[in-house]
């Protein structure tokens, strides 16, 4: 269903002199694309992806501009003014994107970025942002993930245990700071797994899983052998941190590397440490 704050393809049904309309179906109608957003060729039958939104008119308008956020999803968005109405993000459209005042969880200033969720206000049907994370994110609410399964993230919050991540833009879930073996900053976007589903329906993650990640792991230490000779002083029974410090990663995913590269015969595993097989 075509929907405002959405991409659709629609097809180009009237040209006139200010730029061409696009039929949105039964809910939106005929929307007009103007002519600085058309590409050049642009005529009647033609197909184009275009994004949907209201213009200062509350009229449904398209754009070939690519917003940074869809309705339902959450981005770490920059302020480019505060005003009394509230305050303005850049979301990748000339028209900036509005959070009003009742809907930050702090005070919103100027030049400063801040992780929101973009909606459709109740109220008047236009598109806005909300800094109110929790009003659209639930720890219980019932969801299908299973353990292993690839995910997008958004690091949210810090906590004593480690960070919450917002998973692929609906729920919550949290990776210990134990298992995390880089750098982490809010609002920053990064594939992970889910790691289990409590018996509560709470999600635990992890930034390792998975054979893509195993295959990257693996090829990290290769790489290290060749740079000393073949050889690191490292093996599973090393201390946690030191694997860490020369590989950065778990104990648990260098294990696992370690014995995909020996059942390749790519390394030979010795008392001190592993050695590259030269081939």
């Amino acid at each position: 269903m075509i929907s405002l704050g959405q991409t659709d393809k629609l097809e180009v049904v009237t040209a006139v002199e200010f730029g061409f309309y696009l039929d949105a179906g039964d809910a939106l109608g005929d929307v007009l694309l103007p002519m600085k957003y058309a590409p050049p060729g642009l005529s009647e039958g033609d197909v184009l992806k275009v994004f949907l939104y209201l213009d200062a008119d509350a009229r449904p308008v398209a754009t070939t501009q690519t917003p940074k956020a869809q309705v339902s999803e959450f981005a770490y968005l920059k302020v480019v003014e505060s005003t009394s109405v509230g305050a303005f993000l850049d979301w990748g459209l000339d028209k900036d994107l509005l959070v009003p005042f009742a809907e930050q969880h702090r005070p919103m200033e100027a030049t400063k970025s801040y992780l929101v969720y973009v909606h459709v206000s109740p109220t008047d049907g236009r598109i806005i942002a909300s800094s109110r994370l929790d009003k659209f994110l639930d720890d219980e609410c019932s969801h299908d993930f299973k353990p292993r399964q690839a995910v997008d993230l958004i690091i949210a919050k810090s906590t004593d245990l480690g960070y919450k991540a917002i998973i692929n833009h609906s729920h919550w879930g949290v990776l210990y700071k134990d298992e995390v073996f880089q750098r982490l900053s809010f609002g920053q976007s990064i594939k992970g797994f889910v790691k289990r589903v409590r018996p509560d329906g709470k999600i635990d993650l992890s930034l390792q899983g998975g054979q893509l990640t195993r295959d990257k792991y693996s090829q990290t230490i290769l790489e290290y052998l060749k740079k000393k000779n073949g050889f690191a002083p490292v093996h599973d029974k090393s201390d946690p941190v030191v694997i860490s410090r020369l590989f950065g990663m778990s104990k648990g995913a260098f294990k696992k590397a370690i014995g995909s590269l020996y059942k390749q015969r790519l390394i030979t595993i010795e008392a001190n440490g592993i050695r590259l097989v030269e081939q």
